[in-house]
Formats: C-alpha cells, structure tokens, sequence
C-alpha cells in the first residue's frame, strides 16, 4: 500500500482527570503528573506530530468531555489533536471539534450504536473520526483473529472479534484506528506487535499503536515489524525517559521516515 510511505507519526497520550495529567499502569495506580495545556505546548514545542486526550473519567461520571479544557488547547497549540472520552452523540462531537480538535475518538460509544460512525463521518468528513479499540487475547475459537474487542476500560467483553469490527468501522466511515493493548498499558515492555499488524494488515485506513512504548526500539519495531501508521506514547516522554526529539533521532538513524524540527 503505497499510502503507507508516508512519515510515520509521534503521538503523546494526555490522560486527563480533574484537569490533571494522569498515568497508571494497565489503568490502575493514577498519578498525576501536571496541567494538559502547558504538557501539550512543550510536547508541540518539542517536535510531536499530534496529540491526544482522553477524558478518563468522564464516560463512567456520565458526564461530557471538558469542552473549556479543549477550547484552551485548541487555543494554544497549533498541531492537530484528538480528544476522546465522554463523547456520547453527535452533539458532543460537534462541540469538540468546534472547540479546536481535529479528530473525535469513540470507542464503547461506536460499539454501542454504530452507526454513530456513519453519522459523524458524513457530518464531519471521515478524517475526523477516529475508532479507539480495546481488544483482549483469546484462545476462544469463535474469534478468527484471535482477539475479541472489549469496551467499558476493558472491563466488559464484547463477543466481537478484533479484525471484523475494524473492518465493519472502516466499511462505517472511520478514518483512522487507534490499536490499545489493555496487556502492554503503561508496562513500558513494547507494543503488541502481532495485534496491530493483524489489524494493519486488514484495514486501509492509518493504524494508530497504543500502549506500552518504553523505548525508541519499541517504536521501531512497531513501524518495521507490525505496519503501524502512527505510535502512541505515554510514560516513556511523560517520566522524561525520552524527548520527542531523541525518539524521532533514533526512528531516523533506522531508516523510518519523521518529520524532523531540528
């Protein structure tokens, strides 16, 4: 696929609760560690491609997504972002992007009521509408792929099978799909490779990898060995581990092409 040449993408992962910066590990153990405005503009300032939040906490509060919070990144940084969490309708899309996101993220709302896709992708154009899935390994024989699509943080199991709700959400009108891997969150251990070239593979739009990044060979991997478009980062630039900068020196002296800034 021609289309895949492109420059491949760093995407830091703001996990946003109570206006704060958060990071655990598989979901548990929250610390906070600072304001999402000014994380995004040093991650921006720093040489990042987009950025994404996630309102944590918002779905299961049944609340929206913090719109002022959005508005104020909108406002202050000037590459693209998504935002996900608490998205629950059209109406809730629309004020994200209206507040200065590029892309909407849905993930138990898409699985709940699909044809959400459709509506969001003929409403805002299909670039701005992004699938987040959660799938879980199974050794059940009734998902082919071997991995069934879970919602709700993991917590509740689906009955549907990875690569076939990829597939239905592209057919639906998704622009993009971001890969997370309940297993690989915030271990630092390296991306489930098998998983998102699985879903790579089955797709034409951009794949997105997501949880466990902890070095620049884990994000080398994940371009070279599993087909990713985009990879997600968290801990590892969050803890200062690592600089955008030196992630995208490291991608480049490995032949992967980055937009560079320096």
């Amino acid at each position: 696929m021609g289309w895949r040449m492109l420059t491949k993408r760093i995407i830091p992962c703001l996990d946003v609760r109570n206006r704060k910066v958060t990071k655990g590990v598989r979901f548990q153990n929250n610390i906070d560690l600072g304001d999402p405005v000014e994380m995004a503009v040093a991650y921006s300032d720093g040489g990042c491609d987009e950025l994404v939040f996630y309102d944590i906490t918002a779905s299961a509060e049944g609340r929206p997504i913090d719109i002022d919070m959005v508005r104020e990144v909108g406002r202050a940084v000037h590459i693209p972002f998504a935002v996900g969490g608490g998205i629950r309708n059209l109406q809730d899309m629309y004020n994200v992007l209206l507040a200065g996101a590029e892309k909407v993220s849905v993930n138990t709302l898409a699985v709940e009521n699909p044809d959400i896709i459709e509506e969001g992708a003929k409403q805002f154009g299909r670039q701005c509408i992004v699938l987040g899935m959660d799938p879980v390994k199974t050794d059940d024989p009734r998902f082919s792929s071997g991995y069934e699509i879970t919602v709700r943080g993991f917590r509740q199991h689906t009955g549907r099978d990875a690569v076939e709700w990829a597939r239905e959400a592209v057919d639906r009108g998704v622009g993009e799909i971001v890969v997370n891997s309940v297993d690989a969150d915030g271990t630092r251990q390296g991306f489930e490779l098998t998983l998102t070239r699985l879903i790579a593979e089955a797709v034409g739009v951009p794949v997105v990898a997501s949880g466990g990044a902890g070095t620049p060979q884990h994000l080398i991997d994940v371009f070279q060995k599993a087909l990713a478009d985009a990879a997600i980062v968290a801990s590892m630039v969050h803890m200062g581990h690592y600089t955008i900068e030196q992630i995208k020196f490291e991608l480049s002296r490995a032949g992967i092409p980055v937009r560079k800034r320096w």
